[in-house]
């Protein structure tokens, strides 16, 4: 059984200061965006970014949310996928919102997965110097990470997210009926972000995951709202802590370093996010078994449950030089030293200092 029983609806709240707002959980939330929008206060244009998958989807209902509480809408479709979150695309988002009239009185809704939150994220950020926007993730990884936290960006050609701002949403509003239509792999790479929260911050939740893997599998909906109210309920208390990672939130870019590195060298082609963070994670719990805070049965414990979910292990093929270099081009390098985040046993996280090269050799990539 779920962990806090059944329930239809749950609302947590970030509790940032000024910059605080809820995260609403509900089965069939889409059809009431206006009127929650409404009432924390937004007004103008709603300008949503969406792709085209998505928006042949929910494009309908949101706009008739929307406009059924008196907004004007305008939307904004991205190409779908990893590739497409560069500048190109953000500019002409830009000039998509200039031809809409968006102005500062106005906002954007993201309506998608990671990579459209992140985009769209970032356009509110930076267009006009600010707008406000509010996250509705259709992922299961958007729904339990990326739409939390205000995290918003663009990749670079050499490395992923180098470019974005921390610019919290007003809203976050989870649907768990969009996930009915999500691919399966897309699903599975999800739970690897799941996942990782019982690694290195949860060690009932993780073996909440390990007892119930089947039902999650089989996608029933007590079980999906638990995981995402749980993922979100422990992200929202890192962040309350470190809004702009200064130290702890670090820790949720468990297995993010060599993941990143491994999608940063395939041009986002191949892996998608879930499954290169669940690479990542495995050759971080080696690094962990390695330097002495992690046993090799833990090791064997997350292989197992990352398994068990359908999501890949093994290590693709890599150019040594190529994947170095996208290691070292990680956000938490500094003067030639990664700041690697490790689980210590399941459940406990730890630090530890490692060039790349000696990360290659701690993971097993390199003998």
């Amino acid at each position: 059984m779920p962990l806090e029983g059944v329930f239809r609806v749950t609302v947590l709240n970030v509790n940032l200061a000024e910059n605080s707002y809820d995260i609403v959980i509900e089965r069939g939330a889409l059809a009431s965006l206006g009127e929650r929008c409404r009432a924390i206060g937004l007004k103008g244009v709603a300008a949503v970014i969406t792709n085209p998958t998505v928006a042949a989807l929910y494009g309908t209902v949101v706009k008739k949310s929307l406009e059924s509480s008196g907004y004007a809408v305008a939307q904004i479709e991205m190409p779908d996928g990893e590739e497409f979150k560069n500048s190109a695309t953000l500019n002409q988002i830009y000039d998509d919102l200039l031809a809409a009239g968006v102005d500062r009185s106005s906002f954007v809704v993201a309506l998608g997965g990671g990579v459209v939150g992140d985009v769209a994220g970032y356009a509110a950020a930076s267009w006009l110097r600010g707008i406000p926007f509010v996250q509705v993730p259709t992922t299961l990884l958007a729904q339990v990470d990326s739409s939390v936290g205000g995290k918003t960006g663009i990749d670079h050609p050499r490395g992923k997210n180098l470019i974005g701002a921390f610019y919290q949403p007003r809203l976050v509003l989870i649907d768990v009926d969009t996930l009915a239509t999500l691919a399966q792999r897309q699903f599975r790479a999800g739970l690897g972000e799941v996942i990782k929260y019982g690694v290195v911050v949860d060690v009932h939740f993780f073996e909440y995951v390990e007892a119930n893997c089947a039902a999650i599998l089989a996608m029933e909906s007590d079980y999906l709202i638990e995981i995402i109210h749980r993922c979100c309920q422990l992200k929202a208390q890192v962040v309350e802590l470190d809004e702009k990672e200064a130290g702890l939130r670090a820790i949720l870019n468990y297995g993010h370093t060599l993941g990143h590195a491994f999608e940063s060298i395939s041009g986002y082609q191949g892996l998608v996010h879930g499954e290169a963070v669940a690479i990542g994670m495995v050759l971080a719990a080696k690094v962990s078994a390695a330097v002495g805070h992690c046993t090799p049965d833990d090791v064997v414990r997350l292989t197992a449950l990352l398994t068990r979910c359908g999501l890949p292990i093994d290590i693709p093929q890599y150019d040594r030089r190529q994947l170095l270099h996208a290691i070292a081009a990680d956000k938490k390098s500094k003067s030639g030293s990664i700041n690697f985040i490790c689980n210590q046993g399941i459940g406990m996280y730890a630090m530890s200092q490692h060039t790349p090269e000696e990360l290659l050799i701690l993971s097993g990539l390199e003998a």
